[in-house]
């Protein structure tokens, strides 16, 4: 079945029986507001504009890929343009929501430092089983700021007014960030039983003969066996490790050098060679980079 592309902020509220948008290319809706839709059909749809969903009370399964979530408490995920996902209702049964969407048009940021900062929000790339788990507080903070937004485009449009809601659109994102970084830490045990998988992986991968027919494994490769989203295996780690997913599969690498260096009377070249590199220099390089020392410097360290 073909998603439902929805290109423009206006589209959206006809599509969802709402009243025509305030401003055209932002707007703040309160999801109370939206016509009911039974669930007879399962409805997978695409938008032309950034999402920013806060729900609670959500009857229904939002799916990315093979993945599923059931929404039963205050979460937020956050929808790129261009990205599929679908929702799922039971059978008879009427689509029920609650809670708050900001939805930002990319024209509205264009001109703007956001319209390339937003990129750099790893939350947009993440899976909607990676959603963010706000507290009571927190939530309230949110709606808050989508609120002011609001608030800022039902009043006299004046020369200030974009600049404002773009700082106030800025500032929500900070807050996301900072309630995902605070997620990483106090949801442990998932969080860790990833680390550990992520170990487990990286440990077989360079113990067997997979690096040396493959080189060194993609940020990719790893995520999709964890079955996480590359943004939030590496969002994770720089929390939980200081490291990035790349600079982690690195220092994995240079502990292996380390060990081979240090045990086996194998040559530099030989060692390049079984870690998946092509051309000798390119480990010595990479090596000199990460110790401060040449592998032979390091070898004869031990002598």
């Amino acid at each position: 079945m073909q998603p439902l592309r929805i290109k423009t902020i206006s589209e959206y509220h006809q599509v969802m029986g709402l009243p025509k948008p305030e401003h055209p290319l932002i707007s703040v809706i309160n999801l109370e507001n939206m016509a009911h839709v039974r669930g007879d059909e399962p409805i997978t749809m695409v938008f032309d504009f950034y999402s920013i969903s806060l729900k609670r009370d959500f009857n229904a399964k939002i799916k990315y890929g093979q993945q599923q979530y059931d929404f039963d408490e205050g979460i937020m995920f956050f929808i790129s343009p261009g990205q599929v996902f679908g929702i799922e209702v039971g059978k008879n049964s009427i689509l029920k929501r609650s809670g708050w969407l900001l939805l930002v048009h990319p024209d509205f940021l264009w001109h703007t430092p956001l319209a390339k900062t937003i990129k750099q929000y790893e939350f947009f790339d993440y899976s909607v089983h990676e959603a963010l788990f706000v507290s009571e507080k927190e939530e309230m903070t949110i709606i808050g700021m989508m609120q002011s937004i609001e608030q800022e485009y039902q009043s006299r449009i004046d020369k200030f007014s974009q600049d404002v809601m773009i700082a106030q659109l800025e500032l929500l994102l900070t807050y996301a960030r900072r309630f995902y970084e605070r997620q990483f830490i106090t949801r442990k045990i998932s969080n860790h039983q990833i680390l550990g998988r992520l170990e487990e992986l990286l440990a077989a991968y360079f113990d067997g003969d997979e690096i040396t027919k493959n080189g060194l494994p993609s940020v990719t490769y790893l995520a999709e066996h964890l079955n996480v989203s590359p943004g939030y295996l590496s969002g994770l780690l720089k929390v939980l490790t200081g490291q990035n997913t790349q600079q982690h599969i690195h220092q994995k690498l240079i502990d292996k050098a380390k060990e081979k260096l240090s045990t086996t009377p194998l040559s530099v070249s030989e060692i390049a060679y079984q870690l998946g590199f092509e051309h000798p220099q390119s480990f010595s390089k990479l090596f000199k980079t990460k110790t401060n020392l040449s592998p032979l410097q390091f070898r004869h360290s031990f002598n």
